[in-house]
């Protein structure tokens, strides 16, 4: 009986083994695929003019901002973006895509 449980399982373990258990998951906030990513700290004039215009606090920014965002396509578990976009977690996405505020690199570790 413990033997046929464990046979059960077996194909779960070599998967999780297989994937490294990694999914692409945001703790918090939605995933989001941006053309450009930039650390708040390192913002170029063009980014600080696009922030500006739309009426943000550039100087209270912190982690990364990402520009030209889409949201992600979730298959399965994993955030999918295409080839040239670099998927984030985001908080704040109440700028239609333009920008997406309080963002982080997607968590690969859940």
């Amino acid at each position: 009986m413990i033997a046929s449980r464990i046979f059960a399982l077996l194909p779960l373990a070599l998967l999780a083994a297989a994937t490294g258990g990694a999914t692409n998951e945001c703790n918090t906030g939605s995933a989001s695929c941006c053309d450009t990513t930039s650390e708040a700290s390192s913002l170029t004039q063009q980014q600080i003019g696009i922030l500006s215009g739309l009426g943000v606090a550039v100087g209270s920014l912190t982690g990364l901002v990402g520009f030209s965002c889409s949201a992600a396509t979730i298959i399965g578990t994993s955030a999918s973006c295409s080839a040239n976009q670099e998927p984030i977690c985001c908080t704040d996405n109440t700028f239609n895509g333009v920008v997406n505020l309080g963002c982080s690199p997607v968590n690969v570790n859940l």
